[in-house]
C-alpha cells in the first residue's frame, strides 16, 4: 500500500508537470512526442483513465482543460503552430 504522504509527493509532482506544460505554451505536442513518447494528450487521457479506475467519471473534454488550463480548443487556436 502506498503511504499518504508519498501520494501527496507524487500529486504534488503531477502539479509541478501539468503547470510546466501550461507555461510552456511554445513547445508543441508533436515536439514532446516525439523526445518522450507522451504529451498533454496523453497525460489527460491518463487522467480521465485514472479518474475512471477510481470511479470518479470525467469526460475527455473536462481532462484536456485540466491539463491545458483551458479548452483544448482554445489552446489550439492560440499556440498551435
Amino acid at each position: 500500500m502506498i503511504s499518504d504522504k508519498k501520494i501527496e509527493i507524487q500529486a504534488a509532482a503531477f502539479r509541478k508537470l501539468v503547470s510546466h506544460f501550461q507555461e510552456r505554451t511554445d513547445v508543441q505536442n508533436i515536439d514532446i512526442m516525439n523526445l518522450a513518447g507522451f504529451c498533454r494528450n496523453c497525460l489527460s487521457r491518463w487522467y480521465q483513465e485514472s479518474s475512471l479506475e477510481l470511479g470518479e467519471e470525467i469526460s475527455q473534454d473536462e481532462a484536456r482543460e485540466l491539463i491545458y488550463g483551458m479548452p483544448q480548443k482554445d489552446w489550439k487556436e492560440k499556440f498551435q503552430k
